[in-house]
């Protein structure tokens, strides 16, 4: 056997360095994809051989830029096996993968990290092992760039940076290449943004990431000019100043992942989770408009439901994925809260969580809040889990109210927490009575019991105000549905799959309840479906306020397409399509919105 090494020495050398850098860029790509999913059931042969030119210019680019194909080889490893490792319970916990905008939310995930219960199936484990046997396998390489020769180092130097360089162009060229729908056509890729995860499992997870650097930057509309923005703004007046006939006290309750799960499909419950809300659903309540909110965003990005809320924007014309807090709002931008500061409105925003989350302490400001209340503002509060409770945040609105000045009307502007998941941990002050007929899932019983909660909070706090002498609105919606880890087991109970949804049923996915209640006369509304962006608009006119120019125009588009969304439309009609298909018919929209947000004069 010596011998035979010997005499094949250049053949083994070849053996133990080519062969390895041929292969085990393809196994990471595998392993990586098998922390989510099998690659050979959802992806075709021509897409998978695109995810492996991806990791062979990674292991070359690697390769030059350290010398040593052991390093770049093991690089590439840990680097894919931490990540898929984080991506596997990113999507565990928010349904969705790890995508580009991300990075601005890492503040954000990790305050909020430890509120999940972190566990590990077995094929994950078996994901972890192959990573580990691959990276001990990978210790037999031996290929370096270096010479002995003082002559020829220099030189050397030049051909690792020139061979870096080359390569890190062809990785550029191969991402842009991802960005052209002739590529799209050609290999049959699957570009529907608003489900990631489903564009993660087909196209694979680090070829769907490089696609999605696309929408990166936001794009200027076509026919953007400070000029088209007074032309579409001519036909309406600005009137935000006017003296309004009143001025009632608006209370807005954005709640945590509150949501009714019956929209996606029927089962039975011991009791009813939301009697109060259903109550309200079925205009069986006095002065109160009711519906569905179509919502942008699904088991996360709360602050995207907020920014569509309070500025009457959509993220449909925003990268998908994307945080508009964290990334666009960078200036004074006109808000509901900002059009009722001006009209002597108190403005308060409160949550009872970190001031940093989503950069909140930063945004509210911009948005016209002049106060704002964080967790280390509620002293001692009633928790349900480990999470202020909503009836503890209602108390403290409460508190607001009856300690302000006589005459002064208030918004407040509450976003709660006590829903946040995760929904199987067990705690001594939370005993969930909500038992689901036919399923044994001990987060969905947790989840509704939850429900159950906040419904008898809110009307709590209705049944307070109802008792006041002073005007007030009360607003109350849920910003995001829960993740499938939730949701899959009432389309279990309904003989649904949750990878092979219809339309509708991907659309009920983004549906939350919501309604208006009122404290003094206005006519009942049912079935009143809108989406987030124009919520705001609803409010105004409910409460008997004059509209600016900008809240005008939402409120006569509303009226046109009562939902936009980052996932579709619907018309007066009631068609749904996809967002994307009326994108000319909203043009003018997407026009008064990229100069709101990125214009150099004020948009009223």
């Amino acid at each position: 056997m010596k011998k035979f090494m010997e005499k094949h020495k250049k053949l083994i050398w070849c053996l133990r360095n080519f062969i390895p850098m041929i292969l085990f860029p393809v196994a990471n790509f595998y392993l990586f994809e098998w922390y989510t999913h099998n690659p050979w059931e959802t992806m075709k042969v021509p897409i998978q051989f695109l995810n492996i030119y991806c990791f062979e210019l990674l292991m070359a680019m690697f390769l030059f830029i350290f010398g040593r194909l052991k390093w770049s080889l093991r690089l590439q490893s840990i680097f894919f096996m931490v990540v898929g490792l984080a991506n596997y319970y990113v999507i565990s916990f928010r349904s969705a993968p790890i995508m580009p905008w991300d990075i601005y939310s890492i503040g954000t995930a990790m305050s909020v990290a430890g509120n999940f219960k972190y566990t590990i199936e077995k094929q994950t484990v078996f994901v972890l092992i192959g990573f580990v046997l691959l990276i001990l396998a990978e210790s037999v390489v031996n290929l370096e760039l270096k010479t002995s020769s003082t002559s020829w180092k220099k030189r050397l130097w030049a051909v690792r940076i020139a061979g870096a360089a080359v390569f890190i162009m062809l990785f550029g060229s191969f991402t842009h290449m991802l960005h052209l729908d002739s590529t799209i056509r050609k290999y049959g890729m699957y570009d529907k943004l608003f489900t990631p995860t489903v564009m993660s499992k087909r196209d694979g997870t680090a070829v769907a990431f490089l696609m999605e650097l696309k929408y990166v930057s936001v794009d200027k509309p076509d026919n953007y000019s400070a000029a088209s923005v007074s032309q579409i703004l001519e036909p309406y007046t600005d009137n935000s100043a006017a003296v309004p006939d009143s001025t009632p006290n608006i209370i807005v309750i954005m709640n945590e992942a509150f949501s009714d799960p019956a929209i996606l499909g029927a089962f039975e419950t011991n009791e009813d989770y939301m009697p109060y809300v259903h109550s309200i659903l079925n205009g069986d309540v006095d002065n109160t408009i009711s519906g569905y909110l179509n919502v942008s965003v699904l088991g996360g990005n709360t602050a995207n439901t907020e920014f569509e809320f309070l500025t009457g924007n959509t993220m449909a014309f925003l990268p998908q994925g994307s945080v508009a807090y964290q990334q666009y709002l960078k200036k004074e931008t006109p808000s509901l809260a900002s059009h009722l500061k001006a009209l002597g409105y108190e403005t308060i925003a409160t949550h009872p969580y970190n001031s940093t989350g989503w950069d909140r302490n930063k945004v509210y400001p911009l948005l016209g809040f002049d106060e704002m209340y964080f967790i280390k503002d509620y002293k001692n509060p009633e928790r349900v889990r480990k999470y202020v409770s909503d009836k503890a945040c209602y108390d403290k609105i409460i508190k607001m109210y009856e300690s302000k000045p006589d005459n002064t009307p208030f918004f407040v502007f509450n976003v709660t927490m006590q829903n946040h998941s995760s929904y199987t941990d067990e705690f001594d002050n939370f005993h969930p009575d909500i038992k689901v007929s036919g399923s044994k899932s001990k987060s969905l019983n947790n989840y509704l019991s939850l429900m159950k909660i906040s419904d008898e909070s809110i009307r709590y706090l209705t049944e307070y105000f109802s008792g006041e002498d002073e005007d007030t609105i009360i607003v109350f919606f849920g910003d995001h549905q829960p993740t499938n880890s939730v949701v899959s087991n009432v389309w279990k109970l309904n003989g649904k799959d949750g990878n092979e949804l219809s339309d509708e049923d991907e659309a009920n996915r983004y549906k939350v309840p919501y309604f208006i209640w009122c404290n003094f006369d206005i006519e009942n509304k049912t079935d009143a479906d809108t989406s987030t962006n124009f919520l705001a608009t609803e409010i105004l006119e409910t409460a008997g306020i004059p509209m600016n120019a900008y809240e005008q125009y939402l409120d006569k588009l509303s009226e046109n397409y009562p939902v936009v969304t980052s996932i579709r439309a619907e018309n007066a009609s009631g068609k749904s399509t996809d967002v994307k298909n009326v994108m000319g018919e909203l043009n003018n929209y997407a026009i008064l919105q990229y100069h709101c947000l990125f214009g150099k004069t004020a948009l009223h």
